[in-house]
């Protein structure tokens, strides 16, 4: 059996994610993989061949099988998040009546509290860049722009050289949903630009590519490269167990709240459509209050 005879309307559901949704590939990829794993569950398990005739009890024993085979909750919660959305579909389509997952309940996630680098460590690792070859300069602007911009691995990678206003000192963001936002740049940032873009338009294997990271042979850089960089810079100065792209997201917005900016301000940055995403990243706030607090309050007596 096939998936497509599985799921019924897959390729219009996957249409609609992309069309309607507005959903990066990368979450797209996401979901036809969760519905292609369930369809294998189901038809070794039940030899059921028709997802309209699942049960939630089938679902449940999935569940289970992948809680059994060390998956986390969070990662089982997200497979449930793509079969509920395919229901959803389905019953925005009239292709069934009624989704066995109208009253299933997410299971209860360990929230991992995220550590972002100290401003001493970030500053190291810029303080480290002494060269002018291309990749150092790459390498350089990459770390920047994540610090002082606090954007997601996927918008840098599709920055597009048009999208860098170095007159105004503005760059053009398309973030999630194909929503659209502009960040000011700090005056070092706009110096490395400068420098990094010259030297890419001077170069006739890197200048014909569109988009504003580029590998050394000239295509786009990509999100397992991105991550190496980082991950690579970052390990000579932070003993942090994650060091990656969104760390560094996470480490602009906790230093920006630090410092006493607004959190609506951060929110817009950071291109969140809630502020309850941007709260994720008051803990660290929270906690350096409480530093101050204990150090100037007259009743401490541990001065």
């Amino acid at each position: 059996m096939t998936i497509n005879s599985f799921f019924m309307p897959l390729k219009s559901f996957l249409e609609y994610l992309q069309l309607e949704k507005n959903y990066a590939e990368t979450t797209i990829r996401a979901y036809k993989a969760d519905l292609t794993q369930f369809q294998k569950f189901i038809n070794q398990e039940f030899s059921e061949e028709k997802i309209e005739k699942v049960s939630y009890n089938q679902i449940r024993n999935w569940i289970v099988e992948l809680s059994d085979s060390g998956i986390s909750n969070q990662s089982i919660n997200r497979k449930m998040s793509s079969l509920k959305a395919y229901y959803k579909f389905l019953l925005k389509t009239s292709a069934i009546e009624s989704s066995p997952l109208a009253k299933h309940r997410s299971l209860k996630a360990a929230k991992k509290i995220q550590v972002p680098f100290s401003e001493k460590e970030v500053l190291a690792v810029l303080d480290d860049f002494h060269g002018d070859t291309f990749e150092e300069l790459r390498d350089k602007l990459m770390i920047e722009l994540f610090y002082s911009t606090g954007i997601r691995r996927a918008e840098l990678i599709n920055i597009k050289e048009q999208d860098l206003d170095l007159g105004s000192n503005m760059l053009k963001v398309l973030g999630k949903r194909n929503k659209e936002r502009y960040i000011p740049l700090l005056k070092q940032v706009v110096s490395t630009a400068e420098r990094y873009v010259s030297l890419k338009r001077s170069n006739p294997l890197l200048r014909d590519c569109p988009y504003l990271f580029v590998t050394a042979k000239g295509y786009k850089s990509y999100e397992s490269l991105v991550y190496r960089i980082i991950n690579n810079y970052f390990s000579k100065v932070s003993g942090k167990v994650k060091k990656s792209p969104h760390i560094l997201r996470h480490t602009f917005a906790t230093h920006l709240l630090n410092q006493g900016a607004n959190m609506n301000a951060v929110k817009e940055l950071l291109g969140h459509s809630s502020l309850a995403s941007t709260q994720v990243y008051t803990h660290n706030s929270i906690a350096e209050l409480s530093k101050i607090h204990k150090s100037a309050h007259p009743r401490n007596n541990n001065k």
